[in-house]
């Protein structure tokens, strides 16, 4: 028995009532798939590689105009700053001054690692990645870059799904990767102080070990870094419990573009002097400054008996899962189900603990709430609960191409999305739905066998217009990255982005740091 906690206990309930009274879904099962479409269609320049078929971008010789044909969204030409300055051997020079020569990557092999997404949507052709070991280090490179006027990219574990976190043209890559040194626990307050570079896992099995538990729990722990977690704002699967990183963080350090270093790692709780300046860094995607260290304040060993996450996945997730993805099997008995609800709680006594999640269950059976359900035993069996939900988007690119929309809609309207979309695409797609149910943010994801430009005209820019129409998020997540940045008007209104870019000028005036994101570009570069 692990002292910590009581062992996690998880409650997956099976039902066409639960969620259905919602949703009132009336959908039939998943339609075949038929596509047809073509890649590649640019003339008068050369392709780059092409990984996959996730995506086709054309540039001229000079890396001066880039247009993306990204098939998960639509096409869109981004030019390169003109005010940008070209790297140049001198520059690399003094990089290796900096860092040593060990930390100043040109090698081809780790670059293009470096230059694509993890879903291989989204390639730039940097030619220099740095690896920075310390703030110190950060701080000089970012001052010389922006002394150079050259553009940057932060990078993380680079586990992101809208082009956030890689080049667009020739950025330098800044990995802060060999930052993963925790510096202190105080187990008295449970706050945790740690650098940018430490994966997410780690931080949790560490706090495990100490008898605490981490607010913070995503698809991609064993990849993912906390300085890009914050960066995004990343909501995860404990969202419902410990709500948003703005409330779990109570302090940053960050290196601005010009090199200055903000440090606002003060470890108390209440501080009502001035502004609160941590806040406009977290979510900001390294548009405003690079985050090198956080201190995060953690749950306690006596926790009260709470809900922890409150997921959900329709049938055709659950059939995507079990089709591609080996060893994973439903810890059900076979039958149609329309949903599935993963839960998770988080309590201080075990018996206590397994004692009121058998008696939920058995009271919402005998309701005919749901139609049957199975708590977690143990923790292995958990964790294979836990990879069905996980093991989506695995599954999905395993199906071939796939449209992801991350939303926050509210809860009554959330499945009605996924319901219209399967009306519009018909037999042409799959459409499947699923996401956290506890803060209302549905992943809308839509298979195809290859990218096709029919398809993607019937969804977009349907799926934004109609967020928009019910005041939801494009982005609840995820972050707007490149992928969404010129389409931030659907979730904000033009004084909102303008006051932003503002902010940008004002922190960025070169807009050197992680240029052509978050906001529009041709409205950054005026």
């Amino acid at each position: 028995m692990e002292k910590w906690r009581s062992s996690q206990r998880i409650l997956r309930n099976y039902t066409k009532t639960l969620i259905s009274h919602r949703f009132n879904t009336n959908h039939n099962n998943s339609p075949n798939i038929s596509s047809s479409g073509k890649q590649g269609f640019y003339t008068n320049s050369y392709d780059l590689r092409d990984y996959r078929g996730r995506s086709s971008t054309t540039v001229n010789q000079n890396c001066r105009n880039l247009q993306y044909r990204l098939f998960g969204s639509t096409t869109f030409e981004v030019q390169r700053n003109p005010s940008f300055a070209t790297l140049n051997s001198e520059d690399v020079n003094r990089f290796k001054e900096m860092l040593g020569e060990k930390n100043v990557i040109e090698d081809e092999d780790r670059l293009a690692t470096a230059n694509i997404d993890w879903m291989r949507k989204y390639k730039g052709f940097s030619k220099l990645l740095l690896q920075p070991k310390s703030t110190q280090e950060v701080s000089e490179i970012l001052k010389y870059c922006n002394s150079r006027c050259l553009a940057v990219v932060p990078q993380g574990g680079n586990t992101g799904l809208v082009g956030g976190s890689v080049p667009v043209f020739d950025e330098v890559i800044i990995n802060i990767g060999s930052m993963n040194n925790i510096i202190s626990l105080d187990k008295v307050s449970g706050i945790l102080v740690c650098e940018a570079g430490c994966i997410l896992e780690n931080l949790d099995s560490f706090l495990l070990n100490e008898g605490f538990i981490m607010p913070l729990d995503l698809g991609a722990k064993g990849s993912c870094q906390i300085g890009g977690n914050v960066s995004t704002n990343a909501g995860g699967l404990r969202y419902v419990r410990y709500g948003s990183l703005h409330g779990s963080i109570l302090g940053l350090e960050v290196v601005q573009a010009n090199g200055t270093v903000l440090d606002m790692l003060g470890t108390i709780r209440k501080d009502s002097t001035g502004y609160d300046l941590k806040q406009l860094f977290i979510g900001s995607e390294g548009s405003l400054g690079i985050i090198t260290k956080k201190l995060l304040s953690e749950s306690k060993r006596k926790l009260g008996e709470v809900l922890s996450a409150f997921e959900f996945l329709d049938n055709q997730s659950m059939d995507m899962v079990l089709t591609y993805l080996d060893g994973v099997r439903n810890p059900l008995p076979p039958s149609v189900h329309n949903f599935y609800v993963l839960i998770e709680t988080t309590g201080s006594n075990e018996t206590h603990d397994k004692e009121k999640l058998e008696a939920f269950l058995l009271h919402s059976m005998e309701s005919g709430l749901i139609s049957d359900g199975v708590v977690a035993q143990d923790i292995n069996q958990a964790s294979s609960f836990w990879r069905i939900r996980e093991g989506i988007t695995e599954a999905l690119m395993k199906a071939g191409a796939v449209y992801k929309y991350d939303l926050s809609l509210p809860v009554e309207k959330m499945y009605n999305l996924v319901e219209k979309m399967r009306i519009r695409l018909g037999q042409r797609a799959k459409v499947l739905g699923y996401g956290h149910l506890g803060d209302a943010n549905l992943h809308l994801n839509i298979s195809t066998p290859e990218y096709d430009d029919t398809v993607l005209a019937q969804i977009e820019p349907f799926v934004y217009e109609w967020t928009s129409s019910h005041r939801g998020s494009i982005s609840a997540e995820h972050g707007l990255g490149l992928m969404k940045a010129n389409k931030i008007h659907y979730s904000k209104s033009p004084e909102t982005v303008e006051l932003m870019i503002s902010i940008k000028k004002l922190l960025d005036p070169n807009r050197i740091l992680n240029p052509y994101k978050v906001l529009p570009h041709s409205l950054v570069q005026e």
